[in-house]
C-alpha cells in the first residue's frame, strides 16, 4: 500500500497536471475567442463597407459621365480659344500725296491693325513676312488712288474695306475678318 506520503505527491502531480491542462485549454480558448472575433469583425466590416456590385458600377457610371463631360467643356474651350479674334500690327504708313479729286498735297498717317481667329496666328505672321513688301505697296496705292472724301474720317469704311480685300487678296487665304486704324491723321500740307 501506498503511504501518506506518495499518495501525498501523487495528488499533487495530478493537481500539477490538471491545472496545467486547465491553462492549456483556457490558453486555447482565448485564442479561439480572440480568431473568432476577427473574423467576425472583418465579416462585419465586409458586409457594411465593401459596395455591392450595383454600387460600383453607379460609381464607375457617375465617374465615366463627369469624365466626358469634363472633355467635352475642354475641347468647347479650345475651340472657342482657336476661334477668339484676336488684333494683329500689319503695319505703320506715312504718305504724302495729292488725292484724285484735288490738287491739294495731303499728308496721311495711320497705323493699321487686322483682326484675326487666333488659330491662324502663326499662318498669318509667316505670309505677312514673307509678303511684306506687296502687301505695303498694296496699300500704299489703295491710299494714293482714293478720293479726298473716302480719306475723311467719316468715311473711312469704304478705306478700311479696299484694304481689307487687297490684303485677303494677297494672302493665301482670307484670314482678316477686319481692319482698322489704331492712329489716323489726314494732315494738309
Amino acid at each position: 500500500m501506498m503511504t501518506d506520503e506518495a499518495k501525498k505527491n501523487e495528488n499533487e502531480d495530478e493537481l500539477a497536471e490538471n491545472a496545467g491542462e486547465a491553462k492549456v485549454g483556457s490558453g486555447r480558448g482565448l485564442v479561439i475567442a480572440f480568431v473568432a472575433t476577427i473574423v467576425l469583425l472583418e465579416s462585419a466590416m465586409f458586409f457594411f463597407m465593401v459596395p455591392s456590385a450595383e454600387q460600383v458600377s453607379a460609381m464607375a457610371e457617375a465617374q465615366l459621365i463627369e469624365s466626358v463631360q469634363e472633355d467635352e467643356r475642354e475641347a468647347e474651350e479650345m475651340e472657342s480659344n482657336e476661334n477668339k479674334v484676336i488684333e494683329i500690327q500689319i503695319g505703320q504708313f506715312g504718305e504724302t500725296f495729292s488725292p484724285i479729286d484735288t490738287e491739294r498735297e495731303f499728308r496721311l498717317e495711320l497705323s493699321l491693325y487686322g483682326l484675326i481667329q487666333e488659330k491662324n496666328k502663326e499662318r498669318i505672321d509667316k505670309e505677312i513676312e514673307e509678303k511684306q513688301g506687296r502687301i505695303r505697296h498694296a496699300i500704299r496705292m489703295k491710299i494714293r488712288t482714293s478720293a479726298l472724301t473716302e480719306l475723311q474720317e467719316n468715311q473711312l469704311g469704304l478705306l478700311e474695306r479696299r484694304i481689307l480685300t487687297t490684303c485677303n487678296h494677297l494672302l493665301e487665304k482670307d484670314y482678316f475678318l477686319g481692319v482698322g486704324f489704331n492712329n489716323y491723321q489726314l494732315i494738309p500740307e
